[in-house]
């Protein structure tokens, strides 16, 4: 299997990591992605502290394999962040300006500290701040957008400049792509869309059913779901702009978040997961230019698999 800085430094087999998806990224997905050797991140923002540190103690009972949680800087609760560091490997951040504070007292509690940048400003700024990872952003990517850069440019700029292991995200979901960016310096590959459409994801089934006809000119980067998170670019499929603007102001779904059912307004931050009911063709259906090499679901383990044995082949061919 692939061994790359990222590797040797997390304690993983394979050089991949899941993203935090809230709502998608359910405990079946991130003990799938441990069980096969990647870096499998559970989402904070929407769990307390208490309940982020007993999803983290369930998991550590389900799987061996490592674990991470990831943090929204516009919705930060730093008492999570302290139950985080004490039971996972890595707490990364993302959507804000690096803080040296925040990255210490993860790092006082045991945890590596990954921060996920758009910019090469962002990603020294990170290292400054101590970080043990970085996370390097492309406008590819599917969910909110951090820079302005495209992938490989970017980690072109990121790479030379900085000592830490450097993940690539944005656009990846093929042996090929993962192969194009360990060449281009990258110690990984940050995933997110390839996961919404995998066999243990929590997306509704009329979103995976979107990701899959999709092609990457589907999506479009944009500000429309900005109720609840304004001013955060976001890449998103076409069509749930098109859906939402066909339908009145007021609440479009209903969803679960915890014990309690909620109501969706037209436009929210919020993606549809399985137990929504409504309209979840006009919420925020995130998606990454990779759709266009995304046309079926398979288990996590499986993606994993063949992303690595594929890319493990090419770079063997290339030398």
């Amino acid at each position: 299997m692939l061994e790359t800085a990222f590797t040797r430094r997390v304690g993983c087999r394979v050089p991949i990591q899941s993203a935090a998806m809230p709502g998608i990224a359910t405990a079946d997905l991130v003990a799938a992605v441990a069980d096969a050797g990647a870096l499998a991140m559970l989402p904070a923002p929407m769990l307390s502290a208490e309940a982020l540190g007993s999803a983290l103690d369930q998991l550590a009972l389900r799987t061996r394999g490592v674990l991470g949680a990831g943090f929204l800087m516009p919705f930060l609760d730093r008492e999570a962040v302290r139950v985080a560091a004490r039971k996972a490997r890595v707490v990364e951040f993302f959507y804000g300006a690096p803080d040296a504070e925040l990255v210490r007292e993860a790092g006082a509690h045991g945890a590596l500290v990954s921060w996920q940048v758009g910019s090469l400003e962002e990603a020294l700024a990170a290292e400054r701040c101590g970080c043990d990872l970085l996370a390097v952003q492309g406008t590819e990517a599917g969910g909110h957008v951090r820079g302005d850069s495209s992938l490989l440019p970017l980690l072109s700029a990121v790479v030379p400049r900085v000592r830490v292991p450097v993940l690539a995200a944005g656009g990846i979901a093929t042996a090929a792509d993962l192969a194009a960016v360990l060449a281009a310096g990258a110690a990984g590959a940050r995933l997110g869309t390839r996961f919404v459409a995998c066999a243990e994801s929590g997306a509704h089934p009329a979103y995976v059913k979107a990701l899959l006809a999709a092609r990457a000119a589907d999506t479009v980067l944009t500000e429309a779901f900005s109720v609840l998170w304004p001013d955060a670019p976001h890449r998103v499929l076409r069509s749930s702009i098109e859906a939402a603007e066909r339908l009145p102001d007021g609440p479009v779904a209903t969803m679960r978040i915890g014990d309690a059912e909620a109501p969706v307004p037209r436009f929210a931050v919020y993606c549809p997961s399985r137990d929504t009911t409504g309209h979840v063709e006009a919420m925020a259906l995130y998606a990454g230019e990779s759709v266009e090499n995304i046309t079926s679901v398979e288990p996590a383990a499986a993606i994993i698999e063949d992303l690595v044995r594929g890319a493990e082949a090419l770079l063997a061919d290339r030398a």
